[in-house]
């Protein structure tokens, strides 16, 4: 999904634009199948009891808030998490209700770094270090191909379109 042309500058494009990994769903799929089967289990149960009419529609109604608590509201989280680099700024974007943003211009960029432990490695994901003009240096959690998006954004920070390699060109004129 690409980030809204019409929030950006003029001249301002986007060069990467991520959510946060698949491994923050593991949990709500977790739970939504604990939900499922324990909800299943107990109207198995209680289904041929005089009250049992009552019974079902309490489990039902607890099974549909637990299912929206555990379950769709990390969903929304995780699909309105949005972490973007453009050629002028990182922006961090999250929320459903209250949504927050934070953007840092890439020239007040000091130093970009990542961490990913063991199992961050065997998903592809990591943590994303930005050190900035600000006091202390800003972490993004689950950031996707991490390596990859550091890369990127160190790429962004320090390019000088001047020291490119241009096959063929022996001076640095075209």
């Amino acid at each position: 999904m690409a980030y809204p042309d019409d929030l950006l500058s003029s001249g301002e494009h986007v060069v990467i634009h991520k959510h946060p990994h698949w491994k923050m769903l593991i949990f709500p799929v977790f739970w939504l199948l604990v939900v499922v089967a324990l909800g299943t289990y107990l109207a198995g149960l209680v289904g041929d009891q005089s009250w049992g009419s009552i019974a079902l529609t309490a489990l039902a109604v607890i099974g549909v808030v637990l299912v929206l608590w555990l379950t769709v509201v990390p969903l929304l989280r995780w699909r309105t998490t949005h972490f973007i680099i453009t050629s002028d700024r990182v922006m961090y974007r999250e929320g459903v209700f209250k949504r927050t943003g934070l953007d840092i211009p890439l020239a007040r960029v000091n130093s970009v770094r990542f961490e990913h432990s063991f199992i961050d490695r065997l998903l592809g994901c990591g943590t994303l270090i930005i050190e900035s003009a600000s006091d202390e240096p800003l972490e993004f959690d689950d950031i996707p191909s991490v390596e990859k998006v550091h890369t990127m954004l160190y790429r962004e920070v320090n390019d000088n379109p001047g020291d490119d390699f241009h096959p063929g060109v022996l001076d640095g004129r075209a």
